[in-house]
This record gives C-alpha cells, structure tokens and sequence, in this order.
C-alpha cells in the first residue's frame, strides 16, 4: 500500500502539516519514548540507536526520547543528555542517520525535577521541585544504586527564586547543544509530572512568591522558559509538551479546565512550533461522549494559535478522526511506534500491526529495540549484530 493512496479511515493522516519553519511530510508523528539504552558514562548515544531512529524515519516528525539538559535534570537510569559536547556529538549519529534516511527529528529537553533520587544528583543533594514534595511510587534507579534497580523517591526541596536564572541557562545550553547535534528543533518536556509541570500543578506548586498561588505565577515559569529557548533557536523550531491529566508521582491540579488552557494561551502568539498535548489514558476512542480530559484538550486547542499535536490511547483511525473534526492537526503514536518501523506504511495498508514486548521497553540492547520487522521484511526479521 502506497503512502499516497491510504485507507480512507485514515486518509486525514496523510497529508502534509506545517510545524512551524518546517513542513512536515505527514501527521503521523512519534511520541518522545524513553527507553533507557544509552551509555550510563556520559549518558551518551551509540549506533544502535541511530539505527532504532532511522528505521522510523518516514514519520512526519519524530521527537526523541526525553533528553536531560543537565546532571540534576536525571531521573532515570540509562536515559541520554543534551548539555555537553560529547552529547551533542553523539546525537549527531540519530541526526544525521535520520536525515539521510529523508526524516526530520526534534529533540525532547527534560528536567524531571522532583521525580528523581539523590543517587543522580550532583553530590548526592535532594532533587529539585516546585516545593518540598515527595512523589509517590519508586525510581527507577538501574544499577546506579545497590538496592536497584527500583527505590522509593525521597523528598525534593523546593527550587529557590535565585535559582531559576541558572536553571533557564541550562535549557539555553541544551538548546544551544541540539543546534549543534544537528536536531531539527527542540520539544520543551513541560509534561507528565515533571519539573515544569509540577510548578504548574496545585498539588505540589505551594509556593507563595512570585512562581506560586494564582494561575499566571504558576504557569510563570513555563513562560520564561520558552523564552530563553527562542533566545538560542528561532521559536519556529521550537515545540512544547504539556499534560493536563496524569503523570509521573501522582501529581494533580485542582482545576485542570483552568490551568491548562492558561498554560496553552501563555504560548499562543509566539510563532512556536507546535503544542503537543497528551490525552488522559484511561479513555479510549473518541465515540460517544468525550472524557472530561478531553473536554480540557479541546480548551486547549482553542487557546492556542498554531499546530496542535494530540498524543494518548489512539488508534489511527480515532486519530484521523480528531484530525477531521479540527480538534488536532497531526497526532503522536509511542506504542504503536516502539513495535512498527514502518508505522505509516502500515497504517495506509490498514495494518496488520505487530504487538509491543513491554518486557523489552526499559533497558537492553537491540532485542526488541531494533528488530521489529516491517511490512517488507515481515518473514525475515533484521538482523541483530
């Protein structure tokens, strides 16, 4: 089944969609997916990767796994950064195998704040947070720790005022780091419980300055961090995740129907890329009356005022759907994507699909990583060496 003569369910899927200075050649985008594979020395990226990335490279657009930019933004065992030459350099691998295989690629910035364990922290200090807060749940702490590779989180401090200035020249140097890994733009992870999400959030933002209280202090910091990006890249290249239901350590906001269209409308106006929003993923399908998660998203689509990416528990048919109707421009697949290379060519074939190994996520080497087989070589898997 060729690209150009899909399925009619999922026909919407194919067309092409701007995001922001470049033109995407689909709307089949894959979903920034950590899968903890990178060298634990210098959290740095190898060719195996590369080849991980390339082979998905007809997506109209990839975001990389979650990416820390710097050693306090570390949550998770195994994960790359984007802050140091060396880093950058071996990103330059995944960049350039995906340009060459015709595919463009956006790297994810990550700060997870709270949602770490001292082990990764310089000096062993106490992660970083909105305010003194202890997620709920366990790290996941690899070999990095002796009783690994899952400990119980410990409680973040609260990140001082006079802090923030370093902490925004840190996703100025991550940016910075991106340009020069050859990444076609950056996604800004303000998403999924982590550092800039937890300062939008009620239940862990108490603070009483400036960042904390009302609706605008809390999306304050989101705001400014945006800002020091388009001091390094144009803001066409930048994009920016953001989720108003669910997440890492149980965090929640009181009133998600109010803070996150806020959080939308704080950047509509600024020429950004895209805003990619994910779906609560209890619900699924999009028949029948619509989640109150996705009342919100819908809120969301209207405050902002450029490309609108939709991510979470949808199949391609209900993502054509939301595409259809105006309620996204393109929409995100992470599963769907970890377990079919060749995700488009399959969905404008109307499947079959083959099944993600959840056993092989998080951690190892190429099994289940790189050996998916396509539509193509469905008899005759890649080989692993």
């Amino acid at each position: 089944m060729s690209l150009h003569d899909p399925q009619p369910a999922t026909a919407a899927l194919f067309d092409s969609v701007p995001a922001g200075d470049i033109q995407a050649a689909n709307r089949i985008f894959m979903a920034p997916l950590t899968r903890a594979r990178s060298l634990k020395d210098g959290h740095l990226q190898t060719p195996l990767h590369a080849l991980y990335y390339a082979q998905r490279a007809r997506a109209g657009l990839i975001v990389s796994e979650a990416t820390q930019i710097s050693a306090q933004g570390q949550g998770y065992a195994w994960t790359p950064g984007i802050y140091t030459e060396d880093q950058a350099d071996s990103w330059k691998l995944v960049t350039g195998a995906v340009h060459n295989a015709g595919g463009r690629i956006f790297a994810q910035l990550w700060h997870v704040g709270a949602i770490s364990h001292p082990v990764f922290q310089p000096d062993g200090a106490a992660p970083v947070s909105a305010s003194d807060w202890t997620p709920e749940g366990e790290a996941f702490v690899g070999d990095y720790h002796p009783d690994g590779p899952m400990v119980p989180h410990q409680q973040a401090r609260a990140l001082r005022e006079d802090e923030i200035p370093a902490l925004l020249d840190d996703y100025r140097n991550a940016a910075r780091m991106a340009a020069r890994a050859g990444f076609d733009g950056v996604e800004l992870h303000a998403a999924n419980g982590y550092l800039i999400d937890q300062f939008l959030r009620s239940s862990v933002n108490r603070r009483d300055d400036r960042y904390g209280g009302s609706v605008e202090n809390r999306t304050r910091l989101l705001g400014e961090v945006v800002d020091a990006l388009a001091e390094v890249l144009p803001a066409g290249r930048i994009g920016v995740r953001l989720t108003p239901i669910g997440g890492a350590g149980g965090s929640s906001d009181d009133h998600p129907e109010e803070t996150y269209p806020a959080a939308a409308k704080v950047l509509a106006g600024r020429g950004l890329a895209y805003l990619h929003v994910v779906r609560a993923t209890d619900h699924g399908g999009v028949a029948g009356e619509r989640s109150e998660g996705d009342k919100v998203i819908h809120a969301m689509r209207e405050a902002f005022d450029g490309t609108f990416v939709v991510n979470g528990n949808l199949s391609p048919e209900d993502a054509a759907h939301w595409i259809a109707e105006g309620w996204a421009d393109a929409a995100a697949f992470g599963r769907l994507y970890i377990a079919n290379p060749d995700l488009p060519e399959r969905i404008a074939a109307g499947g079959p699909y083959n099944e993600a190994d959840g056993g092989t996520f998080y951690g190892g080497g190429a099994a289940g990583y790189v050996d998916y087989p396509t539509l193509a070589n469905v008899d005759d898997p890649l080989p692993l060496d």
